[in-house]
């Protein structure tokens, strides 16, 4: 018994001895992973700062630091210690060949960067991209091409619904709205776009499969390279040939104040032609500075994404902060994406862009919450599940959600002629 009782105790004592050794081995495991975790992750942020597409880069440096700034609020990178997110802003500038030079400085220069977002226009990212994919960092775009995505590439994750599918969503839904508040469906389409990747994807859809099937015959085309300089010789034409619908699609601000000034001056705005637009450009802040409301008074434009019900936290903060008066898809996708690269970190647990890009590759984080429909999620193209389209129309002054119903702030209605 005397034995036993001197087994039992040896044995306390030994189990003891381990049972600290292992919850000391534990937490200096624990330490050692704190330790390891970097303090900070950098994410790049790869937009024009400069030429005639300031303003879009702009915006969406106030949705990447505002997802920053709210991220690290929150207590950063849980699976990385609680590390924070630092904002690396690289200027594309205003053509595609500046934009590859910037994306080779950026991965060069700042080489520790896990993931990167932008370049707003297709064209850019197009190029951007044919260099962070050989780098192997991770890109989230909002950009709509569809060429982005059917390269073959595995480092390009695309949140926006592709211009083709853009097509296919949103015009049935504004014919149907043409026909419900008229009575009757357009049959004649003018198309006037410049010739950026986004337009030149969009008006392929559009041609090739979404006419037809809404029973529009397309009478006038008509194409721009960026800058327009005058657009008299355009709305001349779309005056001679008087279409029921007039899709007007420019990706520069100068541009499409160009061309909705000739269209008010030719008598042809304000309902008279119903013009719709298949970017966010036309409802940008600035477009108010050389148009009036009235000018502008009903026309609506189909977007991947835009401010709406359910965000209104964020634009009241973006109100405040940065005197934004409304929030376009610039400012809300930049701004999830920032969210999506906290998800890529926590699933990858590393700061590591492979890791990164493979848990993009894998996620499943349920309903979006900041892009409108579908899921948090990449099919093997890198394309968000279920992307869906947001329809925006001027009314009183302001660009507000009127479709999908779930996130729409008022009721569409179809512009008719004043007079």
């Amino acid at each position: 018994m005397s034995q036993q009782r001197e087994a039992n105790k040896a044995s306390k004592k030994s189990l003891t001895r381990r049972t600290v050794l292992s919850g000391a081995a534990a937490m200096g495991l624990s330490t050692i992973a704190r330790a390891q975790a970097p303090a900070e992750v950098k994410v790049g942020l790869i937009v024009p700062l400069s030429g005639i597409y300031t303003r879009p880069g702009q915006v969406m440096r106030m949705g990447a630091e505002m997802g920053v700034e709210h991220i690290n609020a929150q207590g950063g990178i849980k699976s990385l210690g609680g590390a924070k997110l630092k904002l690396v802003v690289i200027d594309c500038g205003d053509t595609t060949e500046k934009a590859k030079n910037a994306a080779q400085r950026m991965v060069a220069q700042e080489a520790d960067l896990v993931a990167a977002t932008g370049s707003y226009l297709s064209s850019f990212t197009l190029a951007v991209t044919e260099v962070t994919e050989r780098a192997e960092l991770p890109m989230l775009t909002l950009s709509y091409s569809d060429l982005l995505t059917e390269r073959g590439f595995k480092y390009i994750f695309q949140t926006a619904a592709p211009a083709s599918r853009q097509s296919e969503l949103g015009l049935p839904e504004l014919m149907k709205l043409a026909e419900n508040a008229s009575g009757k469906r357009p049959k004649k389409v003018a198309m006037l776009m410049d010739n950026t990747a986004t337009s030149v994807a969009t008006a392929k859809a559009l041609k090739e499969k979404i006419f037809a099937q809404e029973g529009l015959q397309l009478i006038l085309e008509e194409v721009w390279t960026p800058p327009l300089s005058d657009a008299t010789p355009l709305i001349q034409k779309v005056r001679s040939a008087r279409p029921d619908l007039l899709l007007f699609m420019p990706n520069a601000v100068s541009d499409a104040k160009l061309g909705l000034e000739k269209i008010n001056e030719f008598g042809l705005g304000q309902g008279k032609i119903p013009t719709v637009s298949f970017s966010i450009t036309i409802a940008e802040p600035d477009m108010l500075q050389s148009v009036s409301p009235e000018v502008v008074q009903g026309i609506m434009t189909v977007v991947a994404n835009w401010g709406s019900k359910g965000h209104e936290d964020l634009i009241a903060e973006l109100k405040a902060k940065y005197k934004e008066p409304w929030m376009t898809q610039n400012v809300i996708s930049t701004y999830g994406d920032m969210w999506l690269m906290k998800l890529a970190l926590e699933k990858a647990a590393k700061a590591d862009r492979r890791a990164v890009a493979e848990a993009f590759r894998t996620m499943d984080g349920g309903p979006s919450k900041h892009y409108p429909g579908g899921q948090l999620k990449f099919d093997e193209k890198g394309r968000r599940v279920g992307a869906g389209v947001v329809v925006v129309q001027w009314q009183s002054g302001v660009p507000v959600t009127v479709y999908p119903p779930d996130l729409a702030q008022a009721a569409p209605f179809w512009p008719r002629k004043s007079s």
